[in-house]
């Protein structure tokens, strides 16, 4: 089983880091039918129903550039490019998250396995889940569906590359 490490904070905690101790962010509750009615059947599958998209297909897969992964469903930071990797699961992978505090981790026993089911923290939304098979420095693998991430470009990337950027 997962350990919880200091690389992912245990729910009802805060995280501390170098600026003091961060508070969570604002939650996002809304009524199925309000996620229902904001998610296309894809994305609502995935976040709302915990679905995953088969492995090899998300957009994400083999994205490599700069900037910011949020949450598909409440736009909450939760990953950066500095932290993706290539882990051939088909899935994108990253050995951290932006911000403990951002990622909620349960235990997940369904499909007749025991693995660690990774949320975004202000919403509930399904990402993926999470591995002790990374590399260094955390030895994690947070392997996270496409359908479950917006991507948004590095403010640099814009300013270099203003015709790449969405």
């Amino acid at each position: 089983m997962l350990s919880l490490s200091k690389h992912v904070e245990r729910p009802g905690r805060h995280a501390a880091t170098a600026r003091g101790v961060l508070q969570y962010m604002k939650r996002v509750e809304k009524t199925d039918a309000e996620w229902r009615s904001e998610l296309d059947p894809n994305r609502y599958a995935v976040l709302r129903r915990a679905a995953t998209e088969p492995a090899f297909s998300g957009a994400l897969y083999h994205n490599h550039a700069d900037g910011t992964y949020r949450c598909g469903a409440c736009g909450a930071e939760l990953f950066t490019s500095d932290t993706k990797y290539e882990s051939g699961s088909g899935w994108p992978s990253f050995f951290a998250p932006s911000d403990a505090k951002n990622v909620k981790l349960t235990e997940d026993r369904s499909h007749g396995m025991l693995r660690t089911e990774v949320t975004c923290a202000a919403c509930d939304s399904h990402l993926g889940h999470v591995f002790d098979d990374g590399p260094a420095p955390t030895g994690q693998r947070f392997c996270m569906n496409s359908l479950a991430l917006d991507f948004d470009y590095s403010e640099l990337r814009e300013r270099e590359y203003p015709l790449l950027a969405p």
